[in-house]
């Protein structure tokens, strides 16, 4: 009787004119396919409520009633103070008022701190001549084949294609891993020649130790502090780099100015502090001397360095191991010339390029920019390989890079057992 389909009202051409006549002189759009809370009008905000004070005038408040009185003002009553102390409600003092307080600010560098020029900024604050490449006589310590592991290219590769493939089932694992298993990997290779170099069996690895380093630079006070990733610590210091004659031939060295930055800038000021010097170990430790410190570029995007700026943590750190133990050994107050300088290595990588230093503290003297300089060897961005893929990469049906690992370069790890041996032969 009836027919199945009856035509609408209004065609849907009208709707949409009129309801667009409507939204353009102010109406509200509604939105059919979503909830009211979502295509709702918000609430106004609440206009905050400020309490009247009248020099002068007494309030009258229900605070004899003990209850609300409409018309009566709320009463006001002073904090409580509990007579225990209980942490989820602990409020911290005004910082003037904290015990450690200090008027001069301190200058504080840590793990975390990405400083804006870099290389050429750590070398001001720690008063350092840079001198490129490595020692040579440090990188021929490599090419004696009684130095050598045996098979040494081929267990290379193996800790590589450990760290890349055989440690994971994802397609592309993450940076931090894979970059922290190849460097377990490197050490525990350079570790199958204790039998031939005893010396090495004098050392641990530590982590998480805490280093705190103060020293006056100008008119500031400056502090290195925090933690890094892998600390190799020895009973015998390492040997000195450079002769008496070079320590003193840096005194003619010019430190480089970066005008009209200020050297301290992207440091954390701090009034709260406490000048300390610790190597993040007790006097009685066995293994007191700093050889090597090891470094990974962590993948957080939030405080990811650059590559300059972490070398500049790198330098930064292996300084303060440096002067932590000069001040151990020779106290705090500055000396122009050490008797015996200390030197302290450090590398980092990623998983696939190295940063290698050597740093040898000469001075204490840190305050004026003549006199005696410390020294740094550093080489930056050695690749250990081009690349490792799981998969291969192709492209229009091309393939642009093959699968596996390609272009080992082993001279790279020749300067990582280098350093590694050094203190040892």
């Amino acid at each position: 009787m009836f027919p199945e389909t009856a035509a609408p009202l209004f065609s849907q051409a009208v709707l949409l004119k009129g309801w667009s006549r409507l939204s353009a002189h102010g109406g509200a759009r509604r939105h059919f396919t979503a909830s009211r809370c979502v295509a709702g009008k918000a609430s106004p905000a609440r206009l905050p409520w400020h309490i009247v004070d009248i020099p002068g005038l007494d309030k009258v408040t229900y605070a004899d009633k003990m209850h609300l009185v409409p018309g009566l003002t709320k009463p006001v009553s002073p904090p409580w103070e509990r007579d225990y102390k209980d942490p989820r409600f602990y409020r911290s003092p005004p910082v003037e008022q904290m015990p450690l307080y200090k008027e001069r600010p301190c200058y504080v560098f840590n793990q975390r701190t990405s400083v804006l020029e870099g290389v050429r900024q750590a070398l001001w604050l720690t008063k350092t001549k840079l001198i490129s490449g490595l020692p040579p006589h440090l990188l021929s310590l490599a090419d004696n084949p009684a130095n050598q592991i045996p098979n040494q290219d081929e267990r290379v590769q193996n800790a590589i294609k450990h760290a890349r493939f055989w440690d994971t089932t994802e397609e592309r694992p993450r940076k931090d891993k894979y970059s922290n298993t190849l460097l377990l990997n490197l050490l525990h290779l350079c570790a199958t020649l204790q039998p031939s170099h005893p010396a090495i069996g004098r050392r641990i690895l530590a982590e998480k130790y805490s280093l705190a380093a103060s020293w006056q630079r100008g008119e500031d006070l400056l502090q290195v502090r925090g933690q890094n990733s892998l600390l190799h610590s020895s009973m015998d210091p390492l040997p000195e780099v450079s002769g008496k004659q070079e320590v003193a031939d840096t005194a003619d060295h010019t430190l480089e100015t970066f005008y009209p930055i200020s050297p301290i800038i992207d440091m954390q000021k701090a009034h709260v502090y406490r000048e300390m010097n610790l190597t993040g170990f007790r006097n009685d430790n066995p293994y007191p001397h700093a050889h090597t410190l090891y470094f990974l570029e962590v993948s957080d995007p939030r405080w990811t360095l650059k590559p300059e700026q972490f070398r500049a943590k790198m330098i930064m750190f292996a300084f303060g191991n440096a002067l932590a133990r000069a001040h151990i050994m020779y106290g705090t107050q500055p000396q122009h010339v050490l008797d015996h300088p200390i030197t302290v290595q450090a590398v980092g990588t990623n998983g696939r390029l190295f940063q290698f230093l050597v740093f040898q503290l000469n001075t204490t003297d840190l305050s004026g920019d003549d006199g005696i300089k410390n020294q740094l060897w550093l080489e930056e961005d050695v690749e250990l390989y081009d690349f490792a893929k799981v998969r291969p990469f192709i492209k229009k049906k091309q393939v642009k890079v093959p699968a596996g690992l390609k272009g080992y370069k082993p001279k790279t790890f020749d300067k990582f057992l280098a350093l590694y041996l050094h203190g040892a032969v």
